[in-house]
């Protein structure tokens, strides 16, 4: 979903534009979405089979947030092959990746809970998965390449 929302420069894509971009990718015969934009919601879940909810402790989630910042801020690497990150950006504005962790980790974590027991979504399959060694196993389990 970043690829479709964010233009060059960290740009926001207006939400008209945003959404029929997304609802487009997602009438496609089969298709995978990263992402948690609450507000895609309507578009995308009556259409998806399955969410998999990646439910990491919030240390690991930060450590692997602030490790993946840094090492973009360093090497300029380019997101969605146009946008950089930067140290301002990063740490020292009041859009910093840090701080929409700091201010969503604790809501996502009881709203999934009340989103799986929600009857409008009784057609989707969560699976929630807590750990990196778990979320593992599951993508052995469901690759046409398995390891031997």
């Amino acid at each position: 979903m970043d690829r479709l929302f964010w233009k060059p420069d960290w740009q926001e894509t207006p939400d008209e534009e945003f959404l029929a971009a997304l609802d487009t990718a997602t009438d496609e015969p089969a298709w995978v979405l990263d992402g948690n934009y609450s507000r895609t919601r309507p578009i995308v879940w009556p259409k998806l089979d399955t969410v998999v909810w990646l439910d990491y402790s919030f240390p690991r989630t930060f450590a692997q947030l602030l490790g993946r910042t840094i090492r973009r801020a360093a090497t300029k690497e380019p997101m969605w092959g146009h946008s950089v990150e930067s140290w301002r950006k990063a740490f020292f504005s009041r859009d910093s990746i840090v701080v929409w962790l700091l201010k969503t980790y604790r809501r996502r974590r009881r709203n999934y809970p009340a989103l799986m027991e929600d009857p409008r979504y009784t057609h989707i399959r969560f699976l929630r998965l807590r750990s990196p060694r778990e979320t593992a196993r599951w993508l052995r389990s469901v690759s046409p390449h398995r390891e031997p």
